[in-house]
């Protein structure tokens, strides 16, 4: 599929996704929605982590396009807030690391976009917020589910009845985000981040990241039942025997998957 909105570039085993609308602050549409869904469907298997980031320097995503949501009925509203969960929810189940590299506004379906991805980090002159009731509507792409999960309901809802938008230093004080750097060092402190994850073991990774997935919505028993399983799973891999062979001799452990 050609892709007439979004910029990939490969370095290496990261991969760094621009999405890329300028004139609407890159703005999710249907057409933008289908070039995801096409992306993370295709993705590069050599692809170990995966940065997504707006392109230009105001936005990362400021929302999903108005212009497109403003005629909809209701079927029509369902099926576009649908489409845009399920490809978040593939971002999110990934069995890969995926880093949001907020550099501008993360607004309705932008701060969604972000909520998706494992780690979130931002410069400084971001904005997150989730201000689709003052349109009429309410968070269409799995904002609802996972705003509070990630900060809490008494901010969610705050965030959520009021609509206003949050600067990245709050955002980083109630847990939205990682950590906030100056706008020229954003993507350089990302690919810092990334090459650590590459050192370590990619199937462990992949193995932690399904843990804390499947286990967050299970009871405690259910949850420490998965991370067991997939504990005992990873003693059946190289890399386990490499990892651990490497700390008793005293040397860097060099990681296959």
């Amino acid at each position: 599929m050609e892709y007439n909105f979004l910029k990939i570039e490969q370095q290496e085993a990261v991969t760094v996704l621009k999405i890329s609308a300028p004139k609407s602050l890159n703005a999710l549409n249907s057409t933008i929605l289908r070039e995801l869904d096409d992306f993370v469907d295709n993705l590069d298997s050599a692809t170990r982590v995966l940065i997504i980031t707006g392109d230009g320097e105001k936005s990362f995503v400021a929302g999903a396009d108005i212009s497109e949501m403003a005629h909809l009925n209701e079927e029509q509203g369902r099926e576009f807030g649908r489409m845009g969960a399920q490809v978040f929810r593939k971002i999110e189940l990934l069995p890969i690391p995926v880093i949001a590299v907020v550099n501008g506004f993360a607004l309705g379906g932008g701060c969604e976009l972000a909520m998706a991805c494992d780690i979130r980090i931002a410069s400084n002159k971001a904005k997150f917020g989730q201000p689709e009731v003052g349109l009429g509507i309410i968070p269409g792409f799995s904002g609802t589910y996972r705003l509070p999960k990630l900060i809490g309901q008494g901010y969610a809802k705050e965030m959520i009845y009021t609509g206003k938008a949050i600067r990245a230093d709050e955002a980083l004080r109630i847990g939205l985000v990682n950590a906030v750097y100056e706008p020229e060092e954003l993507m350089e402190r990302a690919m810092e981040m990334a090459q650590r994850i590459l050192a370590n073991a990619p199937l462990a990774i992949s193995l932690a990241k399904q843990s804390i997935n499947e286990g967050y919505d299970l009871d405690a028993d259910a949850a420490i039942a998965l991370e067991n399983d997939l504990f005992g799973q990873c003693f059946s891999t190289a890399d386990q025997k490499e990892g651990m062979d490497a700390f008793l001799n005293k040397r860097k452990p060099v990681f296959k998957g």
